[in-house]
């Protein structure tokens, strides 16, 4: 990955916390979450039902909650790391610094 990727999907995401889209969730089985394109890990660990969390178009995913009602309210996204998680697999770390007040 160049750091003109990481630089573009820094850029990406910023713009969508601009944005300020609303998060919405829905409860749903595991099976109805895969049919939506939701995203998440350790199926094993999920009940019955589950919580989908979205944000428009950029963001679908099973997820125990979320700590912001809005993209706004996240601050700015700044890739800290990029690394192999697996065999063609790229993992990017990141943090949240709130937003410098004009």
């Amino acid at each position: 990955v160049t750091r003109e990727q990481l630089d573009e999907v820094q850029d990406i995401v910023n713009r969508a916390i601009d944005d300020n889209m609303p998060v919405n969730w829905e409860e749903m089985t595991v099976e109805e979450a895969k049919n939506r394109g939701a995203i998440g890990l350790f199926e094993e660990r999920y009940g019955e039902k589950v919580k989908v969390y979205s944000i428009g178009d950029f963001s679908c995913e099973i997820c125990g909650g979320p700590h912001a009602s809005a993209t706004g309210e996240l601050g700015r996204f700044k890739i800290s790391k990029e690394e192999s998680s697996s065999r063609g697999v790229r993992r990017i770390k990141a943090v949240l610094t709130p937003k410098e007040k004009a």
